[in-house]
């Protein structure tokens, strides 16, 4: 295909926030709450509420950013004017690590929900959904946006349901004693439901395929009230009706929740919970991709930044799947994979904000933007804390 030609413009509005929604809802919801309250107790909730103050922080700055440089791949067109182009790619790098580690974690968060239903080769199916998902987006942006939206319908309304139906059981007794596991253990719970945030930034990234790219600003407001909207109000049903203990207990909290209340809901949730994580793994697919199909055409990479007939990045979609089976036959470990993703991500949201400062001037932005800054190098810093007291 004649590289001119260029993407096709398939997205609107809508189109967008279920990218943003879909790559932020994912298996993070669905594992995470487990893990931090095993970590904080009924104190994981402000882990929650904070994140989303850091993220939210983040994602202010690139829809300012991103309303004035709208560009595909969001990344490198921006870094690129402010830092030099070495440092740039550094960011960039460590982005798409961060992806292909976040498309890892949701095909290991789908093998701890099919271990749900008794399946014991996991490793198996994780790997056949990357390859079902790396085919549909061969096929283009307009059947693989067309399944986001319906996707992304499909997991958010019945979580806020869940939330509703859960909030009648609420206990006061299942939130004291409200802080357990000491500050490290409250900083650690912040840091791996952090990795529930991530993926805002992918309404960002396909800016070529947009049809009005004063959308994507907006898409990205949107995407932080709904996903700020369902994870406080379903944490807060969670932790209240069944208690910190039980969710720690559980690989699948949100399916052990609803199971101890409704008889065979935990199976409806279960399967709603590997439609969410199959949404995020398709939007993530879509973000690696174009980042990766971008930077190439910055430094003319033929391999990857060529685009096939059907205007997909194939070669780089290729390539990221590739990786991303590699790292789950590496580790299956959710954890490990969430926190590494985590890890490697914030540095370029560092620098998102820090862009954000430096290109306005406008004393509202700045102040979000610094929030942005001091907030995520904060959890950034208290990941490494420990191996720093280690050393002194």
């Amino acid at each position: 295909m004649d590289k001119k030609q260029g993407y096709k413009k398939s997205l609107g509005l809508w189109g967008l926030v279920s990218l943003g929604v879909g790559g932020t809802i994912g298996s993070g919801i669905f594992v995470v709450p487990g893990i931090a309250a095993g970590i904080a107790g009924p104190s994981s909730i402000l882990s929650w509420f904070i994140a989303a103050i850091s993220a939210g922080s983040v994602l202010l700055s690139l829809a300012f950013i991103s309303g004035k440089f709208p560009a595909t791949g969001a990344f490198y067109p921006i870094f690129s004017k402010l830092f030099g182009k070495k440092f740039s790619l550094f960011l960039v790098v460590l982005y798409i690590l961060s992806s292909i580690l976040g498309i890892a974690t949701i095909a290991s968060g789908i093998g701890q929900y099919l271990q749900f239903f008794g399946i014991s080769d996991i490793l198996t199916w994780e790997i056949a959904v990357i390859i079902i998902f790396t085919v549909l987006n061969l096929i283009g942006m307009k059947l693989s946006g067309g399944v986001e939206i319906l996707l992304t319908a499909l997991k958010t309304i019945p979580l806020i349901i869940i939330s509703i139906l859960l909030l009648q059981f609420i206990k006061p007794e299942n939130f004291t004693p409200f802080f357990v596991g000491g500050n490290m253990g409250f900083l650690s719970a912040i840091t791996i439901v952090y990795w529930s945030y991530t993926g805002f930034e992918i309404s960002a990234i396909p800016a070529d395929e947009t049809k009005n790219k004063k959308d994507i600003p907006k898409s990205l407001f949107i995407v932080m009230l709904i996903v700020t909207f369902v994870y406080l109000i379903l944490n807060i049903a969670l932790i209240g009706s069944v208690g910190s203990k039980t969710l720690s207990d559980s690989p699948v909290p949100i399916a052990t929740g609803m199971g101890k209340f409704f008889e065979y809901s935990s199976v409806i949730v279960a399967i709603i919970g590997i439609i969410t994580m199959m949404s995020a793994m398709n939007a993530y697919m879509i973000a690696t991709s174009r980042v990766m199909q971008n930077i190439s055409m910055e430094y003319g990479i033929p391999f990857l930044q060529d685009l096939s007939i059907r205007c997909a990045p194939s070669n780089a979609i290729l390539l990221g799947s590739a990786a991303t089976i590699a790292m789950i036959l590496l580790t299956n470990n959710f954890a490990v994979l969430a926190v590494t993703s985590v890890i490697a991500i914030l540095l370029p949201y560092i620098f998102i904000s820090i862009s954000a400062f430096l290109l306005f001037h406008s004393k509202r932005i700045r102040i979000v933007a610094a929030l942005g800054i001091l907030s995520t190098a904060a959890i950034l810093f208290t990941f490494f804390l420990p191996e720093l007291e280690s050393i002194i």
